[in-house]
C-alpha cells in the first residue's frame, strides 16, 4: 500500500506532483529520526543536541555552496532568520520532550502540525482551506490516533512540549511558502541552519545543565541527524515545498507515523496491530483525499470566504 502512493505522486509527472513526491520521500528520513533522538539523549542534553547537529551542518553546508549563498540582503536575513527561530522552537521542544514521552506519543502528537497549518495559513497568507482539506486533515487525524492508540496513557510534560513542536512545525510550514520566495533554496536553508545554531548553542549554555559523553551510539545518532535528517530533508523541503501548498504538504508529511511503524516493526519487532494497520490505511486515505481535492467540484470550495 504504502509504496503504491509514492508512485502516485510519479505518476503523474508534473513540478507539483515531483515537489510532493520528493516531500514524502523525506518522510521516510523523518521517521527514523525519532529512533536516533532517543538513542543519541541517552549520552547528550537535547538542546546541545540541537546545537551540535546544526553547527556541524551549518559547516558542511557552508563548505559546499559559499559561492552560492552571499551575498545577502538585510531583508533575505530577516526572513531566513525567523524561519530559523521557528525551526530552532520545534527542535527544542520536540527533543526536550522526547526525554519524557515515548517515541509513538510524540510522533503523532508532532503530526497534529496538520491541524496548525490551515489554521497559520489563513492567519498570515488569508489562503482558506478547501473543504477536500478539512476533510483529509480529519481523515488522516482520526487515522494517527488508531496508529499510535496510547493505551491509556497520561498526557504529560513530555506531551505539551510536543505539542508546541507541532505548533511551531506548522508555522515554519506557513512561513516557508513565503520566505521561499525572497531567495534561492541554498540561501534560506544556510540562514536556517546558521540561526538555529546561534540560538541552540547560546541557550544550552546558559540555561541547560550540559551532558556530554562521546560514546559510539551517541557520535552516530548525532552523525545521522545531520547529515541525513538536517541537510538532506531540509534543502529538499525548503527546495521543494514552495511548488505545492502548506496544507497539501502538512497533508504529506502526517505519512510520517506511518513510515516510523515499519521501521518500529523491522527494526525493534514491534507490532502495530490491527488498529495500528487501520490507522495507516485512514492515513493514506486522507491524504489521497486532499491530493485528488482540486479535481472534486464539491471539495475544491474554499472553506470561508478569501479574506481581503
Amino acid at each position: 500500500m504504502f509504496p503504491a502512493v509514492s508512485f502516485y505522486f510519479l505518476l503523474i509527472v508534473t513540478k507539483q506532483s515531483k515537489a510532493e513526491a520528493a516531500l514524502l520521500a523525506t518522510t521516510l528520513i523523518w521517521a527514523s529520526t525519532f529512533v536516533a533522538m532517543k538513542i543519541g539523549l541517552r549520552d547528550i542534553s537535547p538542546i546541545l543536541m540541537t546545537g551540535v547537529r546544526f553547527t556541524v551542518a551549518t559547516v558542511i553546508f557552508l563548505a559546499i555552496f559559499a559561492k552560492k549563498i552571499f551575498p545577502l540582503s538585510v531583508e533575505q536575513i530577516k526572513k531566513g532568520s525567523l524561519l530559523g527561530v521557528f525551526l530552532f522552537l520545534g527542535f527544542i521542544a520536540q527533543n526536550v520532550g522526547l526525554v519524557y514521552t515515548t517515541i509513538s506519543k510524540s510522533a503523532f502528537i508532532t503530526s497534529l502540525m496538520v491541524v496548525f497549518v490551515p489554521f497559520f495559513q489563513y492567519l498570515i497568507e488569508r489562503r482558506s482551506p478547501t473543504y477536500g482539506n478539512v476533510l483529509g486533515i480529519v481523515i488522516v487525524l482520526v487515522g494517527l490516533w488508531y496508529l499510535t492508540l496510547p493505551s491509556g496513557s497520561a498526557f504529560n510534560y513530555g506531551d505539551v512540549l510536543t505539542l508546541g513542536c507541532a505548533c511551531m512545525f506548522g508555522l515554519f510550514i506557513v512561513y516557508l511558502d513565503i520566505a521561499s520566495k525572497a531567495m534561492s533554496p541554498i540561501q534560506l536553508t544556510f540562514l536556517q541552519f546558521a540561526c538555529t545554531t546561534i540560538l541552540a548553542l547560546g541557550t544550552a549554555f546558559v540555561f541547560e545543565d550540559i551532558q556530554f559523553n562521546p560514546a559510539h551510539s551517541m557520535l552516530i545518532a548525532v552523525g545521522y541527524l545531520t547529515i541525513f535528517a538536517t541537510v538532506a530533508t531540509t534543502f529538499i523541503q525548503t527546495t521543494f515545498q514552495k511548488d505545492t501548498t502548506p496544507t497539501r504538504a502538512a497533508i504529506i508529511f502526517t505519512v510520517e507515523p506511518v513510515w516510523a511503524s515499519l521501521y518500529a516493526y523491522f527494526l525493534l519487532g514491534e507490532i502495530i496491530g490491527v488498529l495500528g494497520i487501520l490507522g495507516g490505511a485512514l492515513i493514506i486515505v486522507g491524504v489521497l483525499v486532499s491530493q485528488l481535492s482540486d479535481k472534486i467540484p464539491v471539495l475544491n470550495k474554499a472553506l470561508v470566504g478569501e479574506a481581503s
